[in-house]
């Protein structure tokens, strides 16, 4: 039994963190697009706006310019989350076996 956490682990858990808090901030930009409008002055829009756009930059690259904002910014919570899926399954296949 061991005690503490080894380097493997957080090779999955510090990526797979920020891709969450990333899907999650992106996932609140699409719902807190809705109450404001994509041009507003608010301090938290801007927030999550400069956090995101990074992502929505990537995502937009393949989705169609014909799609609405929005829907980038979900499509973008999609490919998160498959990434995150991809990490766990990348970190389950490659991780070392531990003899119990």
């Amino acid at each position: 039994m061991t005690t503490g956490g080894s380097l493997g682990s957080w090779l999955l858990f510090v990526p797979n963190f920020v891709l969450a808090a990333l899907m999650y901030t992106l996932l609140g930009r699409a719902v807190l697009g809705i109450v404001v409008g994509t041009d507003s002055t608010n301090y938290i829009w801007r927030f999550f706006c400069r956090i995101t756009d990074p992502v929505v930059a990537v995502v937009a690259l393949v989705t169609p310019r014909a799609a609405a904002p929005v829907i980038v910014w979900l499509f973008g919570v999609v490919w998160l989350f498959w990434l995150r899926v991809a990490l766990l399954y990348a970190y389950l296949a490659f991780a070392p076996t531990q003899a119990g």
